[in-house]
């Protein structure tokens, strides 16, 4: 089910659950949410999401990736530090759909995402800086559960993330209006 526009909040696909705009977070609390640097292009079938961060660090190796989206996601959204490398993807269809199907809200990829097509059929949101064909080595590196920090913010587990088609916001909790 898509998301539909109703006044200045978006009810979501699970519920009626509403997600204010992103403007109306700094609006609203201009003190509580880190604003990303718009680098970020959205690919999934899904343009506005949020929940909580769950963090990878990875280099061109998706295999903690596969492992966290393997898990029930409850709502999370996972926000994967790939060091802004566009020569390998981090995420593609195979990994939307397994994230789609395990109540992912989202993937966050600093880095490259592949297979468009596959992306946006999901019902799930996907940001990355650009796509790439080519797929990453699996030699299962990475780091789950840390800080990472790119786009000029932090990101800890448990902050809440918010994306629309105007940007993304983090907060350390998670915001009403």
């Amino acid at each position: 089910m898509r998301p539909s526009s109703i006044g200045h909040v978006v009810l979501e696909g699970r519920g009626t659950k509403p997600m204010p705009h992103t403007a109306d977070l700094c609006d609203t609390y201009p003190d509580k949410v880190r604003v990303l640097a718009p680098l970020f292009t959205h690919y999934g079938g899904r343009q506005v999401f949020h929940g909580p961060i769950e963090t990878i660090l990875a280099y061109e190796d998706n295999s903690r990736v596969r492992e966290a989206l393997s898990e029930p996601g409850e709502g999370r959204v996972l926000v994967i530090d790939g060091g802004a490398s566009l020569r390998r993807s981090m995420v593609g269809g195979d990994l939307a759909k397994l994230a789609a199907a395990n109540g992912w809200a989202g993937i966050l990829v600093h880095g490259a995402a592949r297979d468009a097509h596959e992306l946006e059929a999901e019902q799930l949101g996907v940001l990355a800086l650009g796509l790439i064909p080519r797929k990453t080595d699996k030699r299962s590196l990475g780091t789950r559960g840390i800080s990472v920090s790119f786009a000029g913010v932090t990101f800890a587990p448990g902050d809440w993330l918010y994306a629309d088609r105007d940007g993304v916001v983090v907060s350390a909790g998670k915001l009403e209006i």
